[in-house]
């Protein structure tokens, strides 16, 4: 069982941060833009609108609050191991530093949900984006070709098949796969497309604050926190304090993208001052951005009208200002585009790490010669996202994704108090602020949000992490690297 735990050296992964293949191309602007680019996509353009009117009502902007100080604390705790740890691996990598090799298989695990699972979540809410702007300009796509094959719910029967009816999300699969091509290309290429997409749809925001705010009813906020409503035989709340905390767990999700920044480490120019600017930067932006919007909505639309694909396009049609909505519409899928183009390139250098340490067959960490990207990785990693992305809807795996992502913050909290009792003598160009309060609080802040989601607890933890000790025990403890080196 002692093997079990066996750590990483911290002067290994230092090491290797040295003597990295991947090409390091990005500046502080590219990490900020990263962040940007996966924080502003669906979360926004549509889980949000889910959300207000299932659960939060008007009172989603508390939830923003309550989601952005439980990010903004592990977002501390991230900007200082990433200063400290500058590699690919992010979460993973600082768990196998600090908890030991098992706990860091986990949180690899988890971290598919958070970027993989993720990213296929994000092409389905592309989609419907997608197809509503066809259907705008008289192009109609078959639903066989444009909705999941499942859908799941807690309260009945688990997953179920929709039939022949929707068989296929091509319009998901297809944007999969050509972002996927674009990373194998190369990291700097897609970094420049990024930037590019970061401004169109933040000035798309901007643009849509800027028109609604003066136009916002306030008698739509009324009541702010509408009255509490359980859902019989179930743990689920829907409205008053139980709603608002179950939208800020799942809204969390739609903050991961600082968390993208760190995977980026070993491709940055200057990780150990770039990576925490482009994690804190990226964050604040995105915060300020997502509470004005959620104003904006509220006031425009009576909550309960909000859940649909497009609520952003909903909120414009009640302003009457037709070349705002195409506007929008547009800037969502373009928006969308990049938060899967970023929980991809996330998703492929944690396998790229996890394949270095053993843990991970050597076919992802192989890579290209001409362009310097783990190219056999990412078409695997793209292809099956696509597919999942083909077959399943937005609103499957939600609740679940948010869970993974707030037990890896949770980890990497307790990480930083670890390293900072172990290794207090380590360079720590970015230090987290009123220690140890900071990371304290990121890990009473994740569980408080996690007891939104209790519902999803049960499909965690007897299946999902389950499979991965299975793969674990039959792969990646027999080809460990440190096992092997005797760390």
């Amino acid at each position: 069982m002692r093997t079990l735990f066996i750590k990483k050296p911290i002067a290994r992964i230092q090491q290797e941060t040295g003597a990295c293949e991947l090409k390091r191309s990005l500046t502080a602007f590219n990490l900020i833009s990263l962040g940007i680019g996966c924080i502003v996509g669906a979360g926004i353009f549509s889980l949000t609108g889910e959300q207000t009117a299932v659960y939060a009502g008007p009172a989603i902007l508390i939830s923003f609050v309550l989601a952005a100080i439980a990010c903004a604390f592990a977002a501390l705790c991230y900007a200082e191991l990433a200063s400290t740890l500058p590699v690919s691996g992010s979460a993973y990598t600082y768990a196998y530093a600090t908890l030991g090799e098992l706990p860091a298989w986990i949180m690899g695990w988890l971290l598919i949900l958070e970027y993989g699972i993720a990213a296929s979540t994000v092409a389905v809410s592309w989609s419907g984006y997608f197809v509503s702007i066809l259907k705008d300009v008289g192009v109609t796509v078959p639903a066989a070709l444009a909705a999941p094959t499942l859908l799941y719910d807690p309260n009945v029967a688990g997953f179920q098949s929709l039939g022949i009816q929707s068989a296929f999300n091509l319009p998901a699969f297809a944007s999969v796969m050509l972002l996927t091509w674009l990373l194998v290309v190369g990291v700097k290429e897609s970094a420049t497309v990024n930037n590019f997409i970061v401004a169109l749809k933040v000035t798309v925001l901007v643009l849509f604050v800027a028109v609604g705010l003066p136009h916002i009813n306030t008698a739509l906020w009324h009541p702010f926190i509408p009255e509490a409503q359980i859902v019989p035989g179930s743990q689920i709340v829907h409205y008053g304090w139980g709603g608002i905390l179950h939208a800020a767990a799942v809204i969390s999700f739609a903050f991961v993208g600082f968390e993208a920044v760190s995977t980026a480490a070993q491709e940055a120019k200057n990780p150990q001052r770039d990576v925490p600017v482009g994690i804190l930067a990226s964050l604040a932006i995105c915060t300020v951005l997502y509470m004005l919007v959620g104003a904006a909505l509220t006031g425009l639309v009576h909550y309960t009208d909000l859940n649909v694909p497009d609520p952003l396009a909903v909120a414009v049609d009640a302003l009457h200002v037709g070349w705002l909505k195409w506007v929008v519409k547009t800037g969502a899928i373009i928006g969308m585009f990049s938060v899967t183009l970023v929980l991809l390139y996330g998703q492929t250098r944690i396998f790229y790490s996890m394949a270095r340490d053993g843990l991970l067959p050597p076919i992802f960490g192989r890579i290209h010669p001409k362009y310097k990207t783990p190219h056999l990785n990412t078409i695997i990693v793209g292809s099956v996202t696509a597919f999942v992305a083909g077959f399943t809807p937005i609103d499957i795996l939600g609740d679940l994704v948010s869970l993974g992502t707030l037990l890896a913050f949770t980890i990497v909290c307790f990480s930083v108090i670890y390293l900072r009792q172990m290794r207090p003598d380590m360079e720590r160009i970015f230090k987290v602020p009123f220690y140890p309060v900071t990371p304290v609080l990121g890990i009473l802040s994740c569980i408080w949000l996690m007891l939104g989601i209790l519902n999803m607890m049960e499909l965690l933890f007897m299946y999902y992490i389950p499979l991965g000790l299975l793969v674990y025990f039959l792969y990646g403890r027999k080809h460990s690297a440190v096992r092997a080196a005797g760390a």
